[in-house]
């Protein structure tokens, strides 16, 4: 531990063993100062509440059917109207929490200090307690009877929704410096796609966790394992066939969903994950350059550097707009078209969590403060 002290305060990005990348860092450079535009996309809050204070964990609403679910640091679960911002109900875990929340709409789990996992009904009772191997930092997917968490030793281990039963685990290696970031699991029927440290993406068999096929999207290079580090970010993006990631120091690209096979990757390191939408698929990089690839030949579109080292969150797409979050609580809407800036609205001055949703017509962020927000624009 006295090494990775020491490597987080060179880099305050890494750490030894499995630390990682904390949620709300602020620039290592210099960000850009905020420009002047004409807004030509009338923004405007649609709700807020206070959902809780995300301390230094990577928290994300999720979406189901007709809520949103968000949970907080110190143990608070909250379910709201997605329309209205109206909570349903709010309830104690009666932990600290370290993952944030997934649902399909029936089960709604969560990730508790030391490796516990918490799942409950749709009315917020709990229906079981599981314990994993070690600390989860990632939200649980949850979906087709099943509750899937990676902990920080990279081992997967599938739930059943209903019992909390193990249905299956496994085990992959562990590289010996990661990033503190929580990737994502993304499950479909049949497979679990797996974001990985090492810069792997993995897709499981749903019944057994068998592998059907793993890609690197990383590209580990250099003599020290500093320079070394290549980890898959964010949440993988499933698009009609394509399943499209990003790596630290590595690649973004798409890749067949059945097989693995690459149809594009590029050279790009990002932290956060891609969004996507039927044409182009968006990635901020690690000094906050947003670019739009062709989803079918990875071609660049455009690229925006105007919002340079402001430390952004996965861009998400919403009607004519890519949208991203800051570091200091300014939610940026870009151009889908040719990347220029066409409206700005804050949420609160604490920074933006990492991965955004979309419900109905609004988006949906959650801040390290505590403020979950939605916009809707005109």
């Amino acid at each position: 531990m006295r090494s990775a002290v020491k490597l987080v305060s060179a880099c305050a990005l890494l750490v030894l063993g499995g630390c990682s990348l904390f949620s709300g860092k602020t620039p290592s450079n210099p960000p850009a100062p905020l420009l002047e535009f004409t807004q030509t996309l009338k923004v405007r809050p649609a709700w807020t509440l206070s959902v809780g204070n995300a301390s230094t964990f990577a928290f994300a609403p999720a979406v189901a059917e007709d809520s949103v679910y968000a949970a907080s640091a110190d143990g608070v679960i909250t379910r709201v109207n997605a329309a209205t911002g109206v909570a349903t109900w709010r309830i104690d875990a009666g932990m600290h929490l370290t993952g944030g929340v997934g649902s399909d709409g029936t089960t709604v789990a969560v990730a508790g200090e030391k490796g516990v996992v918490l799942a409950f009904d749709a009315q917020g009772k709990q229906r079981w307690r599981a314990q994993a191997s070690s600390e989860i930092l990632s939200a649980p997917a949850v979906g087709q009877g099943l509750v899937i968490v990676r902990s920080q030793d990279n081992r997967i281990v599938a739930f059943d929704a209903e019992t909390g039963e193990r249905r299956w685990a496994v085990l992959r290696t562990l590289p010996p410096l990661t990033l503190r970031s929580a990737p994502g699991i993304l499950i479909v029927p049949q497979a679990t796609f797996v974001a990985l440290p090492g810069g792997r993406l993995s897709a499981l068999n749903l019944t057994n966790g068998g592998p059907w096929w793993e890609m690197a999207i990383g590209d580990p290079r250099g003599t020290t394992e500093l320079e070394r580090v290549a980890d898959a970010s964010g949440m993988p993006v499933l698009i009609g066939r394509d399943v499209c990631a990003v790596a630290y120091q590595g690649r973004v690209g798409c890749f067949d969903a059945g097989s693995g096979t690459a149809h594009w990757v590029k050279p790009f390191s990002s932290d956060v994950g891609v969004g996507a939408d039927d044409r182009n698929v968006y990635a901020a990089d690690e000094h906050a350059a947003v670019t739009a690839f062709t989803l079918d030949s990875g071609a660049v579109v455009w690229r925006n550097n105007q919002l340079a080292n402001r430390v952004l969150t996965t861009p998400i797409v919403l009607g004519r707009a890519v949208v991203v979050g800051d570091y200091e609580g300014y939610i940026h809407f870009l151009s889908r078209e040719d990347g220029a800036l066409i409206g700005r609205i804050r949420a609160d001055s604490s920074a933006i969590l990492p991965n955004p949703v979309v419900a109905g017509s609004n988006v949906i962020f959650q801040t390290k403060a505590g403020t979950l927000i939605a916009f809707a624009t005109e």
